[in-house]
C-alpha cells in the first residue's frame, strides 16, 4: 500500500538586513533568500529592510519585504534620517518598534542578522531579547568577507561590543566568504567566542537567482562594460570609462544604477552622445545576462558585483571605492593578490588607464583559487543549527546585563 508522500512542515526565516547605502546588502539578502527557498520550498522568508529601492528588485518565491523607514549614510559614515524630518534617535525608536511587532508576529525559527549583531544603532535590542526570552528562534550572525580595513573593524567591534552580543546571543556566525583571500577571524583578531561559532560559507557566487532578460539585449559584437554598483559614487569611474577609447570594433556600456543623481547620469548621457560608440543606461534588472556576454568588465569592488563578475568567469578591472569603508579597497586587494582580478586605485583613475587596460584585456579564466559556493551550503548550515541543540539560553540577569 503506497503511502501518501510527506508534507515538509513550513519553515519561517527571518532576514535583517543592514541598509543604508546602495543595494549591496539587499541584494545579497535576497540571494540567501532564493537559496534557503530552492532548497525547501515550504520555507517562508521575510526580510527586514531599508533599503528604498528593494520593491523595485526580483524577490525570490516564497520571501517578501518588510521596508522600514529609511536611514542614509553621510561622507563621514555615519546615519541619518534618509526621508522623514526626525532626529536620529526618534527613526531609530520607530524602526525598533516595527522591527519587534514584525518579528513577534512572524515568530521565525531563525534570525539571519547581517552585519551589525545589535542593529543599526541597536535597533534590534528588545527583539533580541523577547524572542531569545521565548526560547523558540535561534540567530545567526551573517557577515561579509570584508568589514573594513583590519584596524579599522577590530575598534568599531570593540566600540560595538559586537563580541558580547554574539556570546549572549548568537548560535552561529556565518562569513560569506573564503579564509583563503581574507580570513576575517584572525585579521581582525576577533575573540574565540566569536570564532569557535562561525564557518566560513565560501563566497556567494555560483546559484544566485538570475533576473529574466526581459527586454535586456546585450550590444552586438565585442563590449565592454562599466559596472558602478548603485552609483551614487559611480560617476569618476563612469565618467572615465565613456571618455576611454575602446579597442577597434568594440561598443561599451554603462550601467549607471539606481541611485546616480539625474544631474550625473546627465553629464554621463551628454559625454556618451559624443562617442558612438558609447551607451549609457540606467538600472538594468537583467544585467546578468549582460555581464556574461561581455568581453570585458571594469567595475567597483562592491560584494555582489564582484561574486557575479567571479561567478560567470571573468577576471575584471576593479576600481574600489576607499571611503568611508575602505572595505572594497581590502577585498580588490586580496583577489589581485589571488590573481582572479586586476586593481586599479582610484587615485590612478583616468580614461587613458582604462583604455590601456581595455587594449590587452585579460581572457575569461575560471577562478579556481576562490571558493564561490556558498549559497548551496547554506540550506546545510541551515538544517545543522536547526538540528542542534539550541544554543546557549538566557536568563533574565544575562538578558539584563547583555542589554
Amino acid at each position: 500500500m503506497a503511502h501518501p508522500p510527506k508534507v515538509q512542515r513550513c519553515r519561517r526565516v527571518a532576514l535583517y538586513s543592514h541598509d543604508t547605502q546602495g543595494l549591496g546588502h539587499i541584494r545579497r539578502n535576497l540571494a540567501i533568500a532564493g537559496a534557503l527557498v530552492a532548497a525547501r520550498p515550504s520555507t517562508e522568508v521575510l526580510v527586514v529592510t531599508g533599503a528604498p529601492g528593494a520593491g523595485a528588485l526580483d524577490i525570490p518565491p516564497g520571501t517578501d519585504c518588510l521596508s522600514l523607514p529609511a536611514l542614509g549614510k553621510q561622507l563621514d559614515g555615519s546615519y541619518r534620517a534618509r526621508s522623514l524630518p526626525r532626529p536620529l534617535h526618534a527613526l531609530i525608536e520607530l524602526r525598533s518598534r516595527i522591527i519587534h511587532a514584525a518579528l513577534t508576529s512572524f515568530d521565525p525559527e531563525v534570525v539571519v542578522v547581517d552585519k551589525v549583531p545589535w542593529g543599526i544603532c541597536g535597533e534590534l535590542r528588545a527583539s533580541l531579547n523577547e524572542l531569545r526570552r521565548a526560547g523558540r528562534a535561534r540567530f545567526v550572525l551573517g557577515l561579509r568577507d570584508v568589514l573594513d580595513s583590519p584596524d579599522v573593524a577590530r575598534r568599531e567591534w570593540h566600540e560595538d561590543r559586537a563580541s558580547e552580543a554574539v556570546a549572549s546571543y548568537y548560535d552561529a556566525v556565518w562569513v560569506y566568504g573564503d579564509p583563503r583571500v581574507f580570513d576575517l577571524m584572525a585579521e581582525c583578531d576577533l575573540p574565540a567566542s566569536v570564532a569557535r561559532r562561525s564557518t566560513y560559507t565560501g563566497y556567494l557566487g555560483h546559484g544566485r537567482p538570475a533576473a529574466p532578460a526581459g527586454d535586456v539585449t546585450p550590444p552586438e559584437g565585442p563590449f565592454a562594460l562599466c559596472l558602478v554598483g548603485g552609483g551614487q559614487d559611480g560617476l569618476e569611474l563612469a565618467r572615465a570609462f565613456v571618455q576611454a577609447d575602446l579597442p577597434p570594433g568594440w561598443t561599451g556600456l554603462v550601467v549607471s544604477g539606481p541611485y546616480m543623481s539625474a544631474e550625473d547620469r546627465h553629464l554621463l548621457a551628454r559625454l556618451a552622445s559624443c562617442r558612438p560608440t558609447m551607451v549609457v543606461a540606467g538600472h538594468l534588472s537583467g544585467v546578468e545576462h549582460v555581464i556574461r556576454s561581455a568581453r570585458a568588465v571594469v567595475s567597483m569592488a562592491g560584494y555582489n558585483s564582484v561574486c557575479e563578475l567571479l561567478a560567470a568567469g571573468h577576471r575584471p578591472l576593479l576600481v574600489p571605492r576607499c571611503h568611508p569603508r575602505a572595505e572594497q579597497l581590502v577585498r580588490a586587494a586580496r583577489l589581485a593578490r589571488r590573481g582572479v582580478v586586476d586593481l586599479l586605485h582610484p587615485d590612478e583613475l583616468s580614461p587613458r588607464q582604462l583604455a590601456h587596460w581595455l587594449a590587452s584585456a585579460p581572457e575569461r579564466s575560471c577562478p579556481g583559487p576562490v571558493d564561490l559556493d556558498g549559497l548551496s551550503r547554506l540550506p546545510g548550515l541551515l538544517d545543522h543549527l536547526l538540528a542542534a541543540g539550541r544554543g546557549p539560553s538566557l536568563t533574565r540577569d544575562r538578558i539584563h546585563a547583555a542589554s
